[in-house]
């Protein structure tokens, strides 16, 4: 007994002085947190902005699992927030201390609208400063970018891609049916094929249509951008597209795609020029675009607030995760700028492909609250479709990209059921209920014909309120409305002919249009939304460190990465009557 007593004293000192390293090492990790000294701009700095990144159109507040998971990883998201790049760039276009921006790398994932908003920030730049742009491989959404600078490098072992666009979904029907999962489906809008990955194994000819039209219109305008940067003729570069797709560098410059071919030191050669140095010195000065994004510009001066909200990623019932838009957290939000008599005006920034029409529907409700005592103006992203249009149409003005994804009116329901293959399994259930209706979202058999009408009827309804509400907010007879939805996705540039949206622009013109109906030009400043201190996210980010660069994606990433946003859809899935407003397709340009 001695002994034990002994040992178990020894044990529990033990773990006292353990318990009190790990509080000293946690309050000494918070101090370095709150100490960390501030980065500052060199003289005569070059901006680098590595593009391998992914755009969002806010700064993602990642859960704390997120934030722990990237912290043991040692890899961040890679991430950077639109509207930080572009108000950097302008910020350094006017500061002394840069001297030119070098743009490089890969883009991980872009909308072409987001891309277009960007490369107008690089072009109001390069009408101050020099932008140099260097590259292995340019890809299409790449050279986007960087067709327009000063001078465009390429690697003498590089290639570009210049082969048009593609969008190739993947299709579970017939592995669905194979392995005894079984959906049932409930839709209305011809178009509205969000549903066919799960019941087919291929597109429906109006989703091919729509499909074709959208990414004809994507590609005429990166055609006509590009031609213009590099002096040709949209023709000649789809004659490109036709006859030759991948480039090396030889054949590049003589096409006069790009300027120069040197290799990566020659480049580093030219960007010590710019900051004033010689080819022998080992560096040069240099800040990153998020670094210096991260540095405070000048003190807020206008008079007037007009707040920015975000909604980027799928529509979701309840708070939702980082990457979604949680119904009743953006309702929240907006309900809060409506009763802040401070904030002048609002403007609500749309990145969705849609989802549940029920979040959809409160969200909705909140924006028209909104516009009754305040300017409400609409921004949209490169996704604004089916509930991301249910929560943009009441706006006061609509804004969007002429490469926008937006338009899809139309609702859906999916009713999947695992009857089958749990059967196959030995795996039955049986029930008990009080009524035949008593449980019609069950996964365990599928949807007798009573609940089908049912479901369906619930459906019908829905589309029609939402043509009623597009009908009602955009001043359109029903009829016209029923024409132009049926689940159809439309870009920006048909939208804007169909009387969808109001005006072609991006973010910073609708604040410009927010601040004139508040009548506040040129005296206000922007406020994003309030986020509570979590000091434990902050401290998990610190141990994260500097993102390490992962290797570059290839083909069988991207074909696992089709999968899992699959699966990421169907999870995503949570509205309580199992009605969804989204966009009918998975568009992954190539």
């Amino acid at each position: 007994m001695k002994d034990f007593f002994k040992s178990f004293f020894a044990a529990l000192l033990a773990l006292m002085v353990a318990g009190g390293l790990a509080v000293f090492l946690f309050f000494g990790l918070l101090a370095a947190v709150g100490s960390s000294g501030k980065p500052t701009v060199p003289t005569k700095a070059v901006l680098i902005f590595d593009l391998d990144t992914s755009l969002s159109d806010g700064d993602r507040d990642p859960e704390p699992s997120e934030a722990l998971s990237e912290a043991l990883g040692g890899a961040g998201s890679h991430s950077q927030a639109l509207p930080a790049a572009i108000e950097a760039l302008d910020r350094a276009a006017a500061d002394s201390r840069i001297t030119a921006l070098f743009l490089t790398g890969n883009l991980q994932g872009a909308g072409p609208a987001q891309l277009r908003e960007l490369r107008e920030a690089i072009q109001r730049f390069k009408a101050k400063k020099p932008v140099l742009a260097y590259n292995l491989g340019w890809a299409k959404r790449d050279f986007y970018l960087a067709a327009g600078a000063t001078t465009v490098f390429m690697n003498p072992f590089g290639e570009m891609e210049l082969n048009g666009l593609a969008s190739e979904p993947m299709f579970f029907g017939e592995a669905f049916k194979k392995y005894g999962v079984e959906v049932q489906v409930t839709r209305v809008g011809k178009y509205k094929s969000a549903v066919e990955p799960f019941i087919t194994d291929r597109m429906s000819e109006p989703n091919r249509e729509q499909v074709q039209k959208l990414l004809d219109d994507i590609w005429s305008e990166w055609k006509e951008t590009v031609a213009k940067d590099r002096k040709k003729a949209p023709a000649d570069l789809q004659a490109i597209a036709d006859e030759r797709g991948l480039i090396e560098a030889d054949e590049a410059k003589k096409l006069g795609l790009i300027d120069r071919i040197a290799p990566y030191d020659e480049v580093l050669d030219e960007l010590k020029k710019l900051a004033g140095k010689q080819s022998k010195d080992k560096d040069f000065p240099q800040i990153t675009l998020a670094t210096y994004a991260g540095i405070p510009g000048e003190a807020k001066t206008g008079k007037t607030r007009i707040a920015v909200v975000v909604a980027e990623g799928e529509i979701v019932d309840g708070e939702g995760k980082s990457t979604q838009v949680g119904g009743e957290r953006l309702s929240r939000e907006l309900r809060r700028l409506r009763l802040d008599e401070r904030v002048k005006a609002v403007v609500l920034r749309v990145n969705s492909p849609g989802g549940s029409a029920s979040a959809s529907e409160l969200i909705q409700r909140e924006v028209i609250l909104t516009k009754k005592v305040k300017p409400l103006v609409v921004s949209m992203g490169h996704l604004a479709a089916s509930g991301g249009y249910w929560i943009s149409t009441y706006g006061d003005r609509i804004f969007a990209e002429p490469s926008t994804i937006t338009g899809s009116i139309g609702v859906f329901g999916l009713l999947p059921n695992v009857k089958k293959l749990a059967n196959e399994h030995g795996i039955t259930w049986d029930s008990v209920q009080t009524a035949k209706l008593a449980n019609p979202m069950t996964l365990t058999r599928p949807k007798n014909d009573l609940e089908l009408t049912r479901i369906q009827g619930l459906v019908d309804r829905i589309y029609e309120q939402f043509v009623a509400k597009v009908a009602d907010s955009r001043k359109m007879k029903k009829e016209a409305v029923h024409e132009i939805a049926q689940g159809r996705v439309w870009s920006g540039q048909e939208a804007l002919k169909l009387g969808l949206v109001d005006e072609i622009g991006g973010l910073g013109a609708a604040v410009k249009h927010a601040a004139t109906m508040a009548k506040a030009d040129g005296d206000y400043y922007l406020v994003g939304p309030e986020r509570e201190q979590d000091t434990l996210k902050e401290l998990l980010k610190s141990l994260g460190g500097k993102p390490r660069k992962l290797a570059k994606p290839g083909p069988v990433d991207a074909l696992a990465g089709g999968l899992l946003r699959q699966v990421d859809l169907l999870t995503s899935l949570n509205d309580p009557r199992g009605v969804y407003a989204r966009l009918p397709f998975d568009l992954d340009l190539k």
